[in-house]
């Protein structure tokens, strides 16, 4: 899997709230039907987390914690819209080119 569809799957279930890695690619198996591997997960956590588009939850416990609960950022929501406003272009576009009417 490309690392911009693995960053685009977090910030989407993280959309819905804060997670821990193992919550986070749970709910990514049941949105897409496929777990990322830990290398695709934890990168895309790692450079979303560099990028500030998604943080810790609670700072306090981020020392402590072995399984830091992430959450997305106001810049990591509207990067989300922003590609999925783009994503639904493309999906008209293709869909038109088909002849599928686009609701």
């Amino acid at each position: 899997m490309h690392s911009n569809d693995a960053q685009m799957l977090v910030l989407t279930v993280l959309a819905d709230g804060p997670l821990h890695g193992y919550a986070i690619n749970t709910a990514i198996e049941e949105l897409t039907g496929r777990k990322l591997g830990p290398g695709s997960l934890y990168g895309a956590l790692s450079r979303l987390e560099a990028r500030e588009l998604i943080r810790t939850a609670d700072e306090a416990a981020e020392a402590q914690e072995r399984h830091r609960t992430m959450q997305i950022t106001d810049a990591g929501r509207d990067q989300l819209r922003t590609q999925l406003q783009q994503m639904a272009r493309i999906s008209a576009a293709g869909l038109r080119a088909l002849g599928i009417n686009p609701a």
